[in-house]
């Protein structure tokens, strides 16, 4: 994940360097259930509006984190699915908020309403995720249900209402980057928290639908837009937040951006986003899946590591005997192509690995969702800008 906020502050007001900060655990992002009321164009997951058999139970669920505050894991991500379909979500939401974790919730937004609202406020999750692909038919036809934007914004409303820090998780995609300049704006007319922009990764249907990935140029476009909003909107005293994911050559784009506006300042951030280090699948984040399998990440389902069935999550993490964990823990990793010859690996870590592996076989050739030209891929003295 690409904290543009985090860096665009660190360009306004530059703090002195301090050495870099080493998770002990990596954050958890946990698909607690698969069902889900709504067939979204991209799930990961490919969920549906039916039950699958297998899940772990609740007594499970608790025994696996046990496991997790053991091993000094910061954060869940509560997810599905749905989560909010999971009878149990609130028992499990208020014995981790009481574990001492951070607790954040992934929804659609269409199950939080006016029944559930006061309990999601007493759980006091420091916070919710609500995806939103678009303004109205736009994103009732990403998520494939009439009526869905509004369901998903009236349960935004909600927690807002409740002082509940809230965000907006948005999907790059060739269907909907013309509603892009319109949810920033949903965004700041609402007071919402937080934008996160996705870019398209290729798990579930997201790979199944990779055609519709967004054209680089598009993908620059939208970019460009997010760190011009950022910057204005921070100069403005709006303590908004921007993150990305599921790219980290955004992390290099804004390197070239900073570079173009604020050269005297390039240096610094070049130093804070190498610290920040790009991708950190099978390292900083990782997911068990609905029936208590860990993946590198949460786009690679389809590559198993162990089952907290039959192992705790503590010890499958720290096995390297796997090959696709030795190489994502390795440093630098064993990337090939343009990864392999990228100036900028100690900022972008290669990117996300699921992309190249689906449409290569190879885990380690280049990402085709890399969005930067040849010349800004490498050594500065040869950079021809394109922004």
């Amino acid at each position: 994940m690409f904290r543009l906020s985090h860096f665009m502050r660190e360009l306004l007001d530059p703090q002195p360097l301090k050495p870099a900060r080493k998770p002990a655990a990596p954050v958890v992002i946990w698909n607690l259930i698969r069902r889900c009321n709504l067939a979204c164009k991209h799930c990961y997951t490919t969920s549906a509006d039916i039950d699958f058999p297998g899940e772990l139970s609740t007594q499970e669920v608790y025994t696996v984190m046990d496991d997790l505050k053991g091993f000094k894991v910061p954060v869940l991500i509560l997810s599905g699915g749905e989560p909010l379909l999971r009878p149990d979500i609130f028992d499990i939401s208020r014995r981790a908020k009481a574990m001492g974790f951070y607790v954040a919730l992934s929804s659609n937004g269409t199950r939080i309403t006016e029944r559930n609202i006061d309990e999601i406020a007493d759980i006091d999750y420091q916070y919710i995720g609500v995806s939103l692909d678009g303004i109205q038919e736009t994103h009732d036809s990403f998520r494939r249900m009439s009526g869905s934007f509004d369901e998903a914004l009236h349960g935004v409303e909600l927690c807002l209402n409740k002082g509940i820090k809230v965000g907006i998780r948005f999907t790059l995609t060739q269907d909907n980057a013309q509603d892009f300049p319109a949810l920033l704006q949903l965004m700041d007319d609402y007071g919402i928290d937080k934008f996160y922009l996705s870019h398209l990764n290729y798990g579930g249907r997201g790979n199944r639908n990779r055609k519709d990935d967004a054209h680089y140029q598009m993908t620059r476009e939208a970019m460009n837009l997010l760190f011009d909003t950022c910057y204005r909107w921070l100069k403005e005293g709006k303590e908004r937040e921007f993150v990305t994911g599921n790219n980290d050559a955004d992390g290099v784009y804004f390197l070239h951006w900073v570079r173009q506006r604020f050269p005297e300042q390039a240096e610094h951030i070049r130093a804070r986003l190498e610290q920040w280090g790009g991708n950190a699948s099978g390292v900083n984040v990782a997911n068990i899946d609905n029936l208590g399998t860990v993946h590198p990440d949460t786009f690679w389902w389809h590559y198993d590591l162990g089952n907290v069935r039959q192992r705790p999550f503590s010890e499958i993490w720290t096995d390297r005997s796997d090959p696709l964990m030795d190489g994502l823990k390795r440093s630098p990793r064993p990337l090939e192509g343009r990864c392999a010859t990228c100036h900028y690996q100690a900022i972008c870590n290669g990117n996300t690995r699921v992309r190249a592996a689906q449409t290569t076989g190879n885990f380690w050739a280049e990402d085709p969702g890399c969005y930067l030209t040849d010349a800004e891929i490498a050594a500065p003295d040869d950079l021809k800008l394109q922004i």
